[in-house]
This record gives C-alpha cells, sequence and structure tokens, in this order.
C-alpha cells in the first residue's frame, strides 16, 4: 500500500550508521516462512523509513529485530546507500526507502528486503528512480542488488512496490511501478540481478496512469492477487481515479474488474473482513467530501471482488464527527489482531482535530466479525498514548497491522510525524495502549 503524494505526514528520509546485528541459527533452502524474517531465526521483523542525521542525506530504513517476546528495539540496523553493499550513494534529492516491500526473492530461506527510492537521479536521467534489494542471510541484511527498469519504466522507478506469488509458482515475484505504469518481475530472482520475465501491467482502453499497489488473497484460489491504484482519462479527457484488480494466474496477472471513485484512492489493503475464505479490499479515500475522508470495502468473492460498502465517522457507532480535512483513511491496514479468525481495519486519521488540538490525530480501529465490518465493532485509538495532547502530531499518518510475538494476534504499528512511531501489542480485543513500544529511529512509513 502506498499513498499517492507526498506530503508533510510522509517525513524525510534519512539516519546514518550500520548496528551490527546477532547472528542467527542458519535458515534451510526453502523460501523463508515469514516473509518479513530477514536473518532467518523463525521470528518477523520490523523494517520502516528512518529520519535524517545532521551528516546524511539519501534515505534511511531501519530494521528491528524481533525474538520469540517480539521486537528487541536494542537489536536496530540502519541501512541507507552509504551501507557497505548498497549500490549508489546518498543524496539530498534521493528518497531510499520511500516505499518498501519483502519476500524471500531468492529462495534461499532469508526474507529479502525490496526498497524504493523514486527520486534517485542515475547518470543524466533526473528522478529515474532505483530499486534496490537488499539481501537477507542468517546475520540479518546484508548487501544489495538494483533492479534494471524497462524502458518505459524509467521515472519515479520505485514509487511503489508490491510482493506474491502472483503466478503460484512457489517463487516470489515483484510488482513496480515506474513511469505512471505498473510492471510485473517474476521470480525467482538472483543477487547477479537476474529476474524472471518482466512484462508490463497495462488497462486495455488507454489513458491508464498507476501510482498505488496492494497484493493480496481476493478470489481464494491461493495465488496472489494485486490491485492497482491510479487514474484513467477517458472521453474529453476526463480525469476517473479507480482502483483495478488483477487475478493472480499460471502466466502472470489477469485483468478483472475496476471501480472508480469521486476522489483519488490513496491506499489500499485486503483481509478477509468476514472470514468466507475471500479477501476483501479495502480503499482509503481521504481526499472525500472536502478530505472528511471515507474508507470503501470492496468484497472479496470466489471470481474477484463484488459489491461494496462504505465508512466514514459519520457511520453508525464509529465515534467523531466528519470535519474538513480530517483525512479519514489516509492509511489503512488490516490482519487479524484479537485472533478470532477475522481480519481486523485499522484507520488513521492524521488531520484530526481534538480537544482543540490541531492535527493532533487518531486511529479507527474496525473489528471484522459475521458480515464484515460494522460501525458497532469499532473503536477509536487517541493520539494521547503518547503522552498529553498535542498539535500536529498526525498521529495515523502510516499504520502496519502484524503478529510479530507469534501469539496469533496482529500488533498495530502506528506514526505521525517526526520520532512518532509505535507499537501497540494485539489482545483479544482490541490493541492495547498499555506499556506501548517506541521504535527507534522512526522517521516516515512501514513495510507494507
Amino acid at each position: 500500500m502506498r499513498r499517492q503524494t507526498a506530503t508533510a505526514l510522509a517525513a524525510t528520509l534519512l539516519a546514518t550508521g550500520l548496528t551490527p546485528v546477532l547472528l542467527a541459527a542458519p535458515a534451510s533452502a526453502a523460501v523463508a516462512k515469514h516473509y518479513d524474517d530477514f536473518n532467518g531465526d523463525g521470528h518477523r521483523d520490523l523494517a520502516y523509513r528512518g529520519y535524517n542525521d545532521t551528516d546524511r542525506t539519501g534515505g534511511t530504513v531501519t530494521v528491528v529485530y524481533g525474538t520469540a517476546a517480539g521486537l528487541d528495539t536494542t537489536r536496530t540496523q540502519l541501512i541507507h546507500q552509504d551501507s557497505p553493499g548498497i549500490p549508489g550513494t546518498g543524496e539530498e534529492d534521493d528518497m531510499f526507502g520511500e516505499t518498501l516491500a519483502s519476500a524471500d526473492l531468492n529462495k534461499d530461506g532469508y526474507a529479502d528486503l525490496v526498497v524504493g527510492n523514486p527520486s534517485e537521479h542515475v547518470g543524466t536521467a533526473r528522478y529515474r528512480g532505483t530499486v534496490t534489494v537488499v539481501w537477507g542471510s542468517g546475520s540479518g541484511l546484508s548487501g544489495g542488488t538494483n533492479l534494471s527498469p524497462r524502458s518505459g519504466a524509467e521515472g519515479n522507478f520505485g514509487r511503489d512496490v508490491a510482493t506474491g506469488d502472483f503466478t503460484g509458482d512457489g517463487s516470489p515475484d515483484l510488482a513496480v511501478i515506474g513511469g505512471e505504469e505498473a510492471w510485473l518481475y517474476r521470480g525467482p530472482f538472483t543477487k547477479a540481478g537476474g529476474t524472471g520475465s518482466v512484462s508490463k501491467i497495462d488497462k486495455s482502453g488507454g489513458g491508464w496512469y498507476s501510482h498505488g499497489l496492494a497484493a493480496g488473497k481476493v478470489n481464494g484460489d491461493g495465488r496472489t492477487d494485486l490491485v492497482v491504484l491510479g487514474t484513467q482519462y477517458e472521453t474529453g479527457d476526463v480525469p476517473r481515479h479507480r482502483i483495478w484488480f488483477l487475478k493472480g494466474s499460471a502466466s502472470g496477472l489477469t485483468s478483472g474488474p475496476y471501480k472508480t471513485f469521486a476522489s483519488a484512492p490513496w491506499s489500499a489493503t485486503i483481509g478477509d473482513f468476514d472470514k468466507n475464505g475471500y479477501g476483501d479490499i479495502a480503499v482509503g479515500l481521504p481526499d472525500q467530501s472536502d478530505g472528511k475522508g471515507a474508507v470503501t470495502v470492496w468484497r472479496g468473492t470466489s471470481t474477484g471482488p463484488s459489491g461494496s460498502s462504505t465508512f466514514t465517522q459519520a457511520t453508525s457507532g464509529v465515534s467523531g464527527t466528519p470535519e474538513a480535512e480530517d483525512n479519514f483513511g489516509y492509511s489503512v491496514s488490516a490482519a487479524d489482531a484479537n485472533g478470532d479468525g477475522y481480519a481486523d481495519l485499522a484507520v488513521g486519521v492524521p488531520q484530526e482535530d481534538v480537544d482543540g488540538r490541531t492535527d493532533q490525530g487518531g486511529v479507527h480501529f474496525f473489528r471484522g466479525g459475521p458480515g464484515g465490518l460494522s460501525g458497532a465493532r469499532s473503536s477509536w485509538i487517541a493520539q494521547t498514548v503518547l503522552g498529553p495532547a498535542d498539535d500536529y502530531v498526525s498521529f495515523g499518518g502510516s499504520l502496519r497491522l502484524r503478529d510479530l510475538t507469534a501469539d496469533g494476534r496482529a500488533d498495530l504499528g502506528v506514526g505521525g510525524g517526526f520520532e512518532n512511531g509505535l507499537l501497540l501489542r494485539g489482545t483479544g480485543t482490541v490493541p492495547t495502549t498499555s506499556a506501548a513500544i517506541t521504535l527507534p529511529a522512526f522517521g516516515g512509513g512501514f513495510l507494507d
């Protein structure tokens, strides 16, 4: 999932140095069990954008390694273009880490980190962009290889990235946006830069421009499906804000239905909110209704998405009141946070004003259940978990739900402005604000 444009919430990304990590037991020569276990020790790790140090430019990714008890915030690694083995050099206009994804791309038992740097200058090509695969190993992430963009992809290459086994052949694949087009790189990948075949994902009818991606399983056939966020220009050059569903298939991706919105889709995530075996697509529409915002859920079926419902702060049971520029739906993330088998949905409202505090922000948490999401099963997670309420915290600007403790309950990562990253542990009901974990060197969005 990727926001369409960079805003003040997407903090400039940079940090310095490479902190050694502890060695882990060797992984087997098979695809890693967890797509975000970079050192093969069986525990999920967490990657997110870092922030600028005073003496570094270009962008940094912070990695916090997991243990049986969850994240160990004393075991962090900072990765940037001045790290040993990482191609390129950190420069002022670079955005290394603006987009992130992961999977075991070379099938060696260690998950690899995919890092987008869409504003990278390459030779005389300004803002050509790069995508770097940082390779997993028993000692953590180490060394990297740049992906070669195809003709037509050179222009903010890496604006978004997403992984999944779209072909169902057991080798993770990679989708990338570059040149306002989406591209499918089939696996497996090699450290020398080799990939499977590459093809452009282009919508018939022309005039389609891609800006975001979300990957997940929608139709229940076991293959990963892809959702592309974009704009299509039709007769009279009228822009249509749309998301486009593509079904995973043995040959790659097969074009499916699209859905049109009154405002641009900024974020998307996939989760089975009604536990019927099919993934539902939740789409964040923060510009809807003068920035009041909305989230539309396009329900999954055996033939793809069909039928939808929309949630706002005016939905019965949802706390708060919709106001212009709240940006409800700026960020969304889905996973089962209470262990009941239903996916839940976290929705960021980073410009929410609370008790007279400007852009304090917060998160609406919707629990899945029979029939899917409901306002009656929603809760409000306030910015005050950070301490006394304050202005311009923009709590909820970035979100990520994933089980980092292997207890069957997803934990909620929440980000806002600089150095405001927190992890809230999953519980039997709603992620708890008690004993929240501060994420070190946090400066922006999470790994998808």
